[in-house]
């Protein structure tokens, strides 16, 4: 009997010592793979076709890129701060420029996940924060972060396919 307390008191204790926030952990989980794709992907995509669009109507793999750092930057820095922060594009318009603009979205967000804790996880954010409607959401700080590795998530499924018609074939489709 005394084994199997302690043997149950040991994996309790083993459990909590890997994540001390299993609750964010385990939502941070996605975003570790989006965020890595999605640097990958604008590392991959060649210069000359930062410019290319699909059809005229369609924005560029550039703009696109753009989006998401200024979407994910204003998210995660609104989260950072608890204030609403305008959802601007980046005026970064080279390839060189995005990447260094998507890792400094990339880190802002990283942070934001650290600042969040499984105690502080349902802490309400009434602002833009999570999204453009309704016009003031009242929406948790984890369902936030959700909702930004949604969209990011979103974005990088719409830019594999300005890779897959240039003939590059996307990082979450390489096998490891």
């Amino acid at each position: 009997m005394r084994r199997i307390c302690f043997a149950a008191l040991f994996s309790f204790a083993t459990a909590q010592a890997q994540s001390s926030n299993p609750l964010v952990s385990e939502a941070r989980f996605p975003w570790t793979v989006v965020r890595t794709n999605l640097i990958k992907m604008a590392e991959k995509m060649p210069e000359e076709f930062y410019g290319y669009r699909p059809t005229p109507e369609i924005e560029t793999f550039a703009q696109r890129l753009a989006h998401i750092v200024g979407a994910n930057l204003g998210v995660c820095t609104g989260l950072l701060t608890n204030t609403a922060r305008p959802m601007t594009r980046s005026s970064a318009a080279t390839k060189a420029d995005l990447i260094v603009a998507l890792n400094e979205s990339i880190a802002a967000c990283d942070k934001a996940f650290d600042a969040t804790t499984d105690q502080n996880a349902l802490e309400q954010i009434t602002s833009r924060l999570g999204g453009p409607f309704p016009p003031q959401p009242t929406r948790s700080r984890l369902a936030t972060l959700n909702n930004m590795v949604r969209h990011t998530n979103e974005v990088y499924g719409y830019m594999s396919v300005y890779l897959r018609l240039k003939g590059v074939v996307p990082p979450s489709s390489l096998p490891e």
